[in-house]
């Protein structure tokens, strides 16, 4: 059974500088991106950079894991986003349940909108007709939240260039162009691996980050 973050706080000052549900926290987009566009430092890498923004906000206690999946390499299989982040129930920095369930995520996704889809900080990330828009979120994944089988990249060399390449992104404010303009996480591909790529393309290396407990 949860404590209310209200009650626990009570018995703690440095809870006084969280915000209300940060404790409760288990989904958000990054504020920031790794600086060098898709190379993320791997899978790990971008496991790192989600525990360190959740500790900073308040929800460190938690093992985050980024949204991304990644292609079969090296005699490695592949590996699925949507297998390296729990099974739910997930909330944003402001304790709104984004969704129920792995089902719920990737199927009916009502939950999931510019409103809702906030970054650590419980604030809102730039979506299409604000400047700059930042709406494309690294994923690398197909709609179920699969890695793709083909040949070509899609994850930026399984997040570690910089370069050539490209990068399946979602929208995170369901909305713009690309072959599945209202998807979360399987809109389009990048135009490329690097910074100025993805900023091009409407993101800025932004990802998604889940608790799996």
């Amino acid at each position: 059974m949860r404590i209310p973050v209200v009650v626990a706080c009570a018995f703690a000052l440095a809870c006084l500088a969280l915000p209300i549900a940060a404790q409760d926290m288990s989904f958000f987009i990054t504020s920031e991106g790794s600086g060098d566009g898709a190379n993320l430092g791997g899978l790990a890498g971008a496991d790192a950079h989600c525990q360190k923004l959740a500790q900073a906000a308040g929800s460190g206690g938690k093992t985050w894991r980024a949204y991304l999946s990644a292609s079969a390499a090296d005699g490695k299989p592949a590996v699925n986003a949507r297998d390296r982040i729990g099974s739910g129930p997930w909330f944003n920095a402001k304790g709104i349940q984004v969704a129920a369930n792995l089902d719920e995520l990737h199927y009916s996704n009502v939950g999931l909108s510019k409103e809702n889809s906030l970054n650590e900080m419980g604030k809102v990330v730039n979506g299409r007709g604000d400047s700059p828009n930042q709406h494309d979120i690294l994923t690398g994944s197909q709609l179920d939240g699969t890695a793709f089988t083909d040949d070509a990249d899609h994850t930026c060399g399984n997040w570690t260039k910089n370069g050539d390449g490209s990068a399946q992104v979602g929208h995170h404010d369901r909305t713009g162009g690309g072959q599945v303009p209202s998807s979360w996480n399987a809109a389009h591909g990048s135009r490329g691996c690097g910074q100025a790529n993805l900023v091009a393309t409407g993101g800025n290396g932004y990802f998604y980050c889940f608790a799996t407990n």
